[in-house]
């Protein structure tokens, strides 16, 4: 466990809050730069900050979606770096609902024993000081995030040693009642995120051998698809006023996923990035001006890992 002498203070000789990146992974929309973020390994998952001026991110150490990941906070003023979440194991956030205002608590994922269960950690905490508060014998949970109350937690779910057939659920922060599940035990459901209104959840449900995102109200009821056509299309979250969706797909036959939006009544989709390479795991800021999310040169799967962007929202 790492002590309170460990926490990172890192400052970059680069100025300003993001730069821009010569060579293929350069952006081409206007406002778009990569975060000077003096880290090593691979940093994904941006989620903001409620007052939109830090991020929370997970650093896998290994390279990209390789164990051990810990969490940490970024200043985008400072460029800044502080320790979260450190313990050996893979400590995991989801981009968008999950930094309460309300409560002022982070929530993620953790693989620490005896399996993946949702922990919450103060956002000012320091590693371990996080609780845990999931805890099911023949179920794992990951992909969480916090209903604006912070009351509820809503997660992906999957029966032990089973990776297929995740179910979206929903459990009180405080352990009281029991785990209800919104989405039917026959599906594919993932990565739910909830409406900063808090009155519905988009995810991402596989059929016929691709994901398209669909949304349900916190209740269980109203599930709908919100897109289709050809290509996956994956890690939605909402914008602040719970109007729009931002997302990463292949649409339109591209090679590697980039950055759409798309209103949550339906409609078409509006691209954000237009990447020689890869977008994806994008967050919303709270302002409703930009969009994190995290980039790579190419596939990102086997690499060294992503680093961290943002980019303007283009009008829609």
């Amino acid at each position: 466990m790492r002590t309170l002498s460990t926490i990172l203070l890192l400052m970059s000789a680069l100025s300003g809050s993001a730069c821009s990146e010569s060579g293929d992974d350069t952006g081409d929309f206007d406002g778009e730069g990569r975060l000077a973020i003096a880290l090593k390994g691979s940093l994904q998952n941006p989620a903001w900050s409620p007052d939109g001026t830090e991020l929370l991110l997970t650093q896998f150490e290994n390279g990209y979606n390789k164990e051990p990941a810990n969490l940490v906070v970024y200043s985008i003023a400072t460029q800044g770096v502080r320790q979260l979440v450190a313990d050996g194991s893979g400590n995991v956030n989801l981009p968008g609902a999950v930094w309460n205002s309300t409560t002022q608590q982070i929530v993620f994922s953790s693989s620490r024993e005896p399996h993946d269960e949702i922990y919450l950690i103060d956002e000012q905490g320091m590693p371990g000081d996080e609780r845990r508060i999931t805890a099911r014998t023949n179920a794992v949970a990951y992909e969480a995030s916090l209903t604006p109350d912070g009351q509820w937690v809503v997660f992906e779910s999957h029966s032990l040693d089973v990776e297929d057939n995740g179910v979206i659920m929903k459990f009180r922060v405080d352990g009281s009642g029991d785990y209800t599940a919104l989405t039917p035990l026959s599906e594919d459901c993932r990565q739910p995120n909830v409406s900063p209104l808090g009155d519905r959840i988009v995810y991402q449900r596989l059929a016929q051998g691709q994901w398209d995102l669909w949304l349900v109200n916190t209740d269980g009821t109203g599930i709908r698809q919100l897109t289709s056509g050809a290509g996956d299309k994956t890690d939605a979250s909402f914008s602040p006023d719970g109007q729009w969706i931002v997302y990463s797909s292949d649409e339109n036959a591209r090679e590697l996923a980039t950055l759409f939006i798309i209103p949550v009544a339906g409609g078409a989709s509006v691209q954000v990035t237009d990447r020689r390479g890869y977008a994806g795991a994008p967050s919303w800021s709270p302002g409703g001006t930009k969009i994190a999310y995290e980039a790579a040169v190419g596939d990102p799967d086997g690499s060294a890992g992503t680093s961290i962007w943002l980019v303007e929202v283009p009008a829609h």
